[in-house]
């Protein structure tokens, strides 16, 4: 565990740092060369440090045990978190659209070669940066990072878009064709598109966590499997699931035998829970109650 909490820690502490310095080199090459893409990606990034920062403070918080006052820890932390990413998300996606609309009634401002390099560096820088965050978020289970991971990967679209646009930019005054000279602008609406796509799923996803909806139905069946292969159980009343930020909690009711003693019972209980926390891992708590099961009573 500590391990893991480590791995996280650096991941994205990572993500920090690297979205301040590519904030100040595409606000710098942005603003200096008037491109609308880049400006817009370098807000973008802007938004992205908050956005880390938050996700930075959610996992802290999340991997606190549980205490007198929140008994089911505090997991939810990093799923409120990953909400601040989708609202950074939606907001960055909305200024990108608004000032790309804005430069297409403008006459177009040249293309440079050090924004095309800027924007470069940046997709290169970026979509390492996912790989490796949606790597770790998964093998630590952790929405925070994962969210962060989803964040590098708008970036990653932001600045293979702001390539193409301002690559088609520079052939559009090269070879002087003029829609193509707006490419950049045209780039940033698509760029804001994507953004916006993305930040409408993670909000979705971070708000069906809070609300508590149940795992999806593949998770849910092969628990369902793991309680039925005890011996003992005679009948399932009621399986539910929950992610809790990074791990997961169950809740399980089952009848069985009633002539059973309460020791008897007991050690069924710990048959299950043994039995779906060795298959999920990520699973911190399996509520068990037990209801009493007469064998005449199933033949009718």
């Amino acid at each position: 565990m500590e391990s893991t909490n480590r791995q996280s820690a650096f991941a994205i502490w990572t993500s920090l740092i690297s979205n301040i310095l590519l904030t100040v080199m595409k606000l710098s090459v942005g603003l200096l060369f008037s491109s609308q893409v880049l400006i817009a990606d370098g807000v973008h990034n802007a938004g992205d440090v908050f956005a880390t920062a938050a996700a930075l403070v959610s996992m802290m918080i999340s991997k606190r045990p549980p205490d007198k006052d929140h008994p089911y820890g505090h997991g939810k932390a990093e799923v409120i978190g990953a909400g601040i990413v989708a609202v950074v998300l939606l907001l960055a996606a909305v200024y990108m659209g608004y000032h790309s609309v804005m430069a297409l009634m403008e006459p177009p401002h040249e293309a440079s070669v050090l924004v095309l390099i800027a924007a470069g560096i940046s997709l290169v820088w970026k979509q390492w940066l996912y790989v490796y965050t949606i790597r770790i978020g998964k093998n630590t289970n952790s929405s925070g990072l994962i969210a962060t991971a989803y964040d590098h990967l708008a970036d990653v679209y932001a600045s293979l878009a702001a390539v193409i646009g301002i690559g088609l930019a520079m052939l559009g005054e090269y070879y002087n064709i003029h829609f193509l000279k707006y490419g950049d602008p045209i780039a940033g609406i698509i760029v804001a598109y994507f953004v916006l796509k993305l930040a409408i799923h993670m909000g979705r996803t971070s708000v069906d966590v809070l609300m508590e909806k149940n795992i999806d139905d593949d998770k849910m069946e092969e628990i369902l499997q793991l309680v039925q292969s005890i011996p003992e159980v005679k009948r399932i009343d009621r399986i539910r699931a929950r992610e809790h930020g990074h791990y997961m909690i169950v809740d399980v009711r089952v009848g069985i035998p009633a002539e059973l003693s309460v020791q008897e019972g007991h050690d069924i209980s710990k048959k299950i829970k043994q039995a779906i926390k060795d298959q999920n891992p990520i699973v911190e708590e399996v509520l068990v109650h037990l209801n009493p099961w007469y064998k005449e009573n199933s033949k009718k």
